[in-house]
Order: structure tokens, then C-alpha cells, then sequence
């Protein structure tokens, strides 16, 4: 098995990528919403206890699938590189499936905000994500995360043996799948 952790700012790429890289090589995807929205429709907003249940979701899934036959698994992620704990929830990820002998990647996108603030209407977007389909409500989140935090990292920041960053600015989903795919020989 391959585990494959995109990371980005909301609205950047990561789940059509991920898409992208499931249809390609066959892994399977669990997008940073997929519990975050069904957190949000049993507690009615993402207060504490939502979050929780997202935390409780999350590692609950990576201990199944930790122990499954899956080829690989793609896990999407919006980073804050200004919190420590993001940097420890990451490395104890890649910790824990590191003690089974599998393979990590970190994969970081960025792209251009006016590109990203045209993404966060995509028809993909708010099919998969029901919470962003409130569309004031999701721009202004977008932008106003960007204030409180780095939600890209800094040249050299990530030490990573397996790590790419990709502007994704102008690439489609498949372009940067592919590339992906060719770095590191998936």
C-alpha cells in the first residue's frame, strides 16, 4: 500500500486531483469532507463536538484501512503551517503507517486566488461539499483563513523524502495527477 496526502488552502485542487489519482491508479480517495460533512448534518454546525466526531471519523478510518488489503489510500488536507499540532497530526499519520511499512507521499498544491475563488463555484465542488454551497458564507471563509492562517508552506519547510509542490494555477486535475504519478512512479 501507498498512502498519498495532498495537501492545500480550501479550493485549491486537492479533491479533483485526488480524483484524478484515484481513476488513474486505482487507490482510493477519502477527501477532508467526507467527514466533515457528515459531522456537520448530525450536529447541525461544526462546533466542538463536530469536530471531534471529524477527529474520531478520521482515525477510526486510518486504522481500517491501515489493515486492509487497499493498493493505496489518498487523503486530502488543508495544512495550517503555522500550528504545530497540524505538523504533529501529519507526522503521526505518516508515523503510523510508516510502522507498517508503507510508503508515504505529500503531495502540496497551490494556486493563484483568483483561480481559487473561481474553483470554490465549481459544480464538482458543491456536489461533494454541501457546506460550501452557501457561496458568501464559503468566499468569505476562504479569505479570511488566509488571514489567520499559511495554509502553504515555505520553500524547504517540508523535509519529506517523498514530497512535491505543484502550482496548479493553470493544470487540470488529470495534468497534475499525471505528474504525480511520473515523480514518483505510482
Amino acid at each position: 500500500m501507498k498512502l498519498v496526502i495532498i495537501i492545500g488552502p480550501q479550493a485549491v485542487g486537492k479533491m479533483a486531483v485526488g480524483m484524478a489519482l484515484a481513476e488513474k491508479t486505482g487507490m482510493r480517495l477519502f477527501h477532508n469532507h467526507m467527514t466533515i460533512e457528515l459531522a456537520k448534518d448530525i450536529y447541525g454546525d461544526m462546533n466542538q463536538e463536530a469536530w471531534k466526531l471529524v477527529g474520531q471519523l478520521r482515525k477510526d478510518i486510518f486504522d481500517s484501512v491501515l489493515h486492509s488489503d487497499l493498493e493505496g489510500f489518498i487523503f486530502t488536507y488543508v495544512w495550517a503551517f503555522n500550528l504545530e499540532e497540524e505538523y504533529d497530526y501529519i507526522q503521526n499519520l505518516i508515523d503510523q503507517f510508516a510502522s507498517e511499512h508503507i510508503e508515504s507521499y505529500l503531495i502540496e498544491l497551490e494556486a493563484d486566488l483568483e483561480e481559487r475563488l473561481l474553483r470554490n463555484k465549481t459544480d464538482l465542488r458543491l456536489q461533494q461539499k454541501p457546506s460550501k454551497r452557501n457561496l458568501e458564507w464559503s468566499e468569505n471563509e476562504l479569505l479570511n483563513s488566509m488571514e489567520k492562517y499559511r495554509l502553504n508552506s515555505n520553500e524547504g519547510e517540508i523535509t519529506h523524502k517523498n514530497y512535491i509542490k505543484i502550482n496548479n494555477t493553470k493544470l487540470t486535475p488529470e495534468e497534475v495527477a499525471s505528474q504525480i504519478i511520473k515523480v514518483f512512479n505510482l
